[in-house]
């Protein structure tokens, strides 16, 4: 008999945010949010590419397009098939299509192989749990994550190598652990900036920081290494001891740790996952249909200095 593990199930009726395309749909919204929301340090925003040569906002939003079928299958699948090692390997499967289906789209560049684990995982584990609350779906998701993929091609990839040298646990160990950096540090910092008074623009950018000032981000290990990493952790830090972001000192701290990555090439892609991870609980949490849109503006307005 497949391995079976006991699952969170929500005592209250089917919800219409649970339909397999209403999912999707909020996973690529989380997804395109994340890309848009501007002035994030090192990553592709409105303003440009960040600190990557292969990417651009354009290219993160058709690759979210691409992807987000492949959300719909997962969530079609797990509707109707016990959270068990069967329903493990057919959502391995489909995320393995969805990663051939952005390549495709991006002409070759990886730009949400990491968000297709972690947003896959947890549509998986809203569709087939049937809650509305972050902590059970991640608990949920994380107990999914554990149980082995027996098909998972034996290649070395960059996570591999980084767990290996660094010992970081990285995204696996991230879900398999439930997700911490959403459930206890991204969605409570966007929950507190809101309640501040901050605007949506800078509660995201605030809930992004908090995630880049503890996260052992594989992305930034592979690309900086530890120096690196604690480039990224002490400058995510500083922003926000200096008030964070909507604030003059906060806003200046941001620019110059903003120059600090791009010098160093330097783009934190898991801490954005992880972003991306926590809009979507965040918009199930509170029971929208879309990702609330914020008003990130352009290069003209924020400038790259």
């Amino acid at each position: 008999m497949a391995n079976m593990i006991p699952m969170t199930k929500a005592a209250a009726p089917f919800h219409p945010l649970l339909d397999a395309d209403q999912l999707a749909e909020l996973a690529l919204q989380a997804l395109v949010a994340e890309a848009e929301l501007t002035p994030k340090p090192g990553l592709v925003d409105r303003r440009g590419s960040g600190a990557h040569s292969d990417l651009s906002l354009d290219i993160m939003r058709r690759s979210a397009s691409a992807i987000a079928p492949y959300f719909t299958a997962m969530a079609a699948a797990s509707c109707i098939a016990p959270m068990d090692q069967s329903l493990r390997a057919e959502v391995a499967a489909i995320g393995r299509e969805a990663e051939a289906a952005m390549l495709r789209e991006t002409g070759g560049s990886n730009a949400h192989k990491g968000a297709i684990w972690v947003l896959g995982l947890l549509v998986t584990a809203t569709a087939q749990s049937g809650s509305l609350d972050p902590g059970a779906i991640a608990k949920d998701a994380g107990l999914l994550a554990q149980l082995p993929d027996s098909a998972r091609p034996q290649l070395v990839s960059h996570g591999d190598l980084v767990r290996s040298r660094y010992g970081a646990k990285g995204a696996r160990g991230e879900a398999c652990a439930g997700f911490p950096h959403v459930g206890k540090v991204g969605l409570p910092a966007l929950r507190a900036a809101r309640e501040c008074g901050l605007s949506e623009t800078n509660s995201r950018l605030s809930s992004l920081l908090a995630i880049m000032a503890s996260l052992e981000d594989t992305c930034v290990l592979y690309r900086g290494g530890d120096e690196g990493l604690q480039t990224v952790k002490q400058g995510a830090r500083e922003v926000l001891a200096s008030g964070g972001p909507g604030c003059a000192a906060g806003d200046e701290m941001r620019r110059r740790f903003d120059r600090a990555l791009f010098a160093r090439n330097i783009s934190p892609g898991g801490s954005a996952d992880l972003l991306a991870a926590t809009l979507f609980l965040d918009a199930i949490e509170r029971r929208l249909y879309d990702v609330e849109r914020d008003n990130s503006l352009l290069e003209e307005s924020y400038g790259t200095d």
